[in-house]
């Protein structure tokens, strides 16, 4: 790989990435930013001499198959932009200990360099591997190739179908599968086949039951928190650099180009059911409530092939992923592996997965399998285990202990999730937040409570002197428990802000997972700069957009409704949608927007009149209603003032908001269509 000279890129969800020049070096990027202290230097030798480091058969199996890597590091979007740049950590292949990243880590990131084409199996199965977050895999069928989980972006599926062909001679895609509900799994599918042959059913397009639905749904209701949220989850302003952003865990970082959707013709609706596509026999087993709320893992029998899409990759995954989403279900998952152990399992010789580097041999696929079924049913049985004897959501995470016999396995490491925030939802999945204290049940905002913590502390100055002294002490956690204090108090203490975020940045090197380093990388780095200004080109194209519901979009009206603009507004209107035979009721009342699908009111207040091809404008921002209105694509019958109060209401969410106080808020000024439905938030990676 040829080292950038380049200082930015644009990364995951389209937001400046800078690609730090000095990250070779070992110098911090950020002229607050510190080294790693004693106390972390120490943890991080004590992980080195207590991890099983001797056991490498992760890289043999890493390097497997290798055919050929690109002469290019990075990808270009089709707007201008960098989409993919894996040269910006070339860095970790030095030969270099870093003591700002825990050694487990670097390890895995490490592992996550791979870059190019590999072999599975010779002449049937191969992937494109370092092109995104996720693997792109294709299987030689009689006539093409069938490919699973075309990624995130156009441009680098397209990349990475443009490279197999060049290297094993040109072939047609002939399907395409998406073995789950994630962006990084589908978003890419435009670069790899066309639409038009989607809909001939000239290609076909695969997936799991329930697929549309939550490929669109799972990201809109909460959307533009999460995707604040995921600044820093995934670190996506974090320099890429030894003491910022190293790895995703099950991959490097997510493609920021033009993200699609193309409905599949073939949906897979049987726990268990085979199908032939093009000389290929396949067996897909319905894996729903795992990694994704829609996901199949898929046997070869002809090849004894497995892929475990993403319920088995190099990592723990997340059961709470910190960007948001529904919690998910680890004895379900566990379930799961378990039943594709004993379906599959007992013969297979390669298991491949949508992330991370395959595994041959069957004691070897049968070893991974057992540690994570046993990791993700340990970790639900074990927390459940504590619960039950009064282990609260506030104490599960300073006393769950994975069992010493998985904590030596790599392929149970929780490097995607932590077993800390993991050990935490299962017990939010069964009781819920509350911790049985009234105290925690109606608990005052931080920002009210601080005040009175720092007047009875004796004041701002005691607090630093003290949060010093347990820094200097290595005492990051009790530091960081009376320095946030003073902080919600005080925002704009900029001492007291530095200080949070040194400790935050000592914390940040020892974690192994990367979710919850960057986390806290991420929060030090705004205590210190602010939240960076300005937008950032979107990411995504308007295929998620067109694939809402319409029910859907109407839902998310009611999210953006301030109850308090709506404050005595009562009236109904009739929405139909001739082209595809919808009819709804929308009304407001109390101050709460609220539908109701194949049904009309008898005396409405107005009636509104459009096709939902003519509506799918309006919901990506392409045309107003008023211009539809005008055009006569929109017609309204009744009293027009109800269109204008219902616009009056709905507000448009900014992605500026603080996660932490004092690093300034702001919100971008933009001429919007009220009624145009806002970027999903980002699920690559689940």
């Amino acid at each position: 790989m040829t080292m950038l000279t380049s200082s930015t890129a644009l990364g995951a969800g389209g937001v400046g990435v800078v690609a730090d020049k000095s990250a070779a070096e070992g110098k911090h990027f950020h002229p607050k930013g510190k080294m790693p202290s004693q106390f972390t230097v120490e943890l991080q030798n004590a992980q080195r001499q207590s991890l099983p480091f001797d056991d490498e058969r992760d890289f043999e199996e890493q390097k497997r198959g290798f055919i050929a890597a690109p002469d290019y590091t990075q990808i270009m979007a089709e707007a201008g932009h960098v989409a993919w740049d894996m040269g910006s950590y070339e860095w970790l292949l030095q030969g270099k200990d870093f003591d700002s990243i825990h050694p487990s880590l670097q390890r895995q990131a490490i592992l996550n360099m791979n870059y190019g084409l590999y072999e599975v199996l010779p002449d049937r199965i191969y992937q494109v591997r370092g092109y995104d977050l996720a693997n792109i895999s294709f299987i030689k069928s009689d006539t093409g190739w069938i490919v699973f989980d075309p990624l995130t972006a156009k441009e680098t599926a397209a990349a990475a179908l443009k490279f197999i062909n060049e290297q094993l001679g040109e072939r047609p895609v002939v399907a395409v599968v998406y073995s789950h509900s994630h962006a990084d799994h589908f978003g890419g599918v435009r670069g790899v086949v066309e639409e038009a042959d989607v809909r001939s059913g000239k290609v076909k397009v695969i997936a799991p039951v329930g697929f549309m639905n939550h490929a669109v749904a799972e990201n809109i209701y909460a959307g533009n928190a999460m995707n604040r949220r995921l600044f820093f989850q995934y670190g996506v302003l974090l320099p890429r650099s030894p003491y910022g952003h190293v790895d995703q865990s099950i991959g490097k970082n997510t493609a920021a180009g033009n993200l699609g959707l193309i409905e599949p013709n073939v949906i897979i609706k049987d726990d268990f059911e085979e199908l032939t596509v093009d000389g290929v026999k396949m067996v897909f087993q319905n894996t729903p409530g795992t990694e994704a709320p829609a996901e199949m893992n898929t046997y070869f029998p002809d090849m004894k092939a497995f892929w475990a899409a993403e319920n088995i990759t190099g990592t723990i995954h997340h059961i709470y992923t910190l960007r948001g989403a529904l919690v998910r279900d680890a004895l379900e998952w566990s379930k799961q592996i378990n039943e594709a152990l004993y379906h599959f399992g007992q013969d297979a010789e390669v298991m491949f997965a949508s992330h991370s580097w395959p595994r041959w041999g069957n004691d070897r696929i049968q070893e991974v399998m057992r540690a994570q079924r046993d990791t993700y049913a340990n970790l639900n049985n074990g927390v459940l285990f504590l619960a039950n004897q009064g282990v609260t959501i506030n104490q599960i995470h300073n006393i769950y202990k994975v069992p010493e016999s998985l904590q030596k396995q790599w392929s149970a490491r929780s490097y995607h999730g932590s077993v800390e925030h993991n050990s935490r939802a299962v017990i939010n999945r069964y009781l819920g937040y509350w911790d049985g204290n009234p105290t925690t049940l109606i608990p005052l905002s931080p920002e009210d409570s601080a005040p009175l913590y720092v007047e009875m502390m004796g004041g701002a100055e005691k607090i630093l002197a003290k949060g010093k002294e347990l820094h200097d002490q290595g005492q990051y956690k009790l530091a960081q428990e009376i320095l946030n204090k003073l902080v919600y108090a005080e925002p704009n203490n900029e001492a007291a802000k530095d200080l949070l975020a040194d400790v935050f940045e000592q914390i940040g090197y020892q974690q192994e997972s990367p979710s919850v380093r960057n986390s806290f990388l991420a929060a030090a780095y705004e205590l210190r700069s602010g939240i960076p200004q300005g937008t950032s080109p979107k990411s995504s194209g308007p295929d998620m957009i067109r694939a809402m519901t319409t029910e859907l979009w109407l839902d998310f009206l009611g999210v953006r409704t301030d109850s308090r603009k709506a404050e005595g507004m009562a009236f109904a209107i009739n929405l139909v949608t001739p082209d595809n035979g919808e009819k709804f009721v929308v009304e407001m009342s109390n101050g709460t927007l609220t539908n109701i699908r194949d049904q009309q009111a008898e005396n409405p207040n107005l009636t509104v009149t459009i096709n939902r091809a003519d509506l799918e404008p309006v919901m990506m921002g392409a045309a107003t209603f008023d211009d539809q209105i005008a055009s006569g694509k929109a017609k309204l019958e009744g009293d027009r003032n109800v269109y204008e109060q219902l616009k009056s209401t709905l507000v448009q969410f900014e992605l500026g908001f603080e996660m932490m106080p004092g690093t300034g808020g702001y919100n971008v000024q933009r001429l919007v269509n009220p009624f145009q439905q806002p970027e999903p938030a980002d699920t690559a990676g689940g």
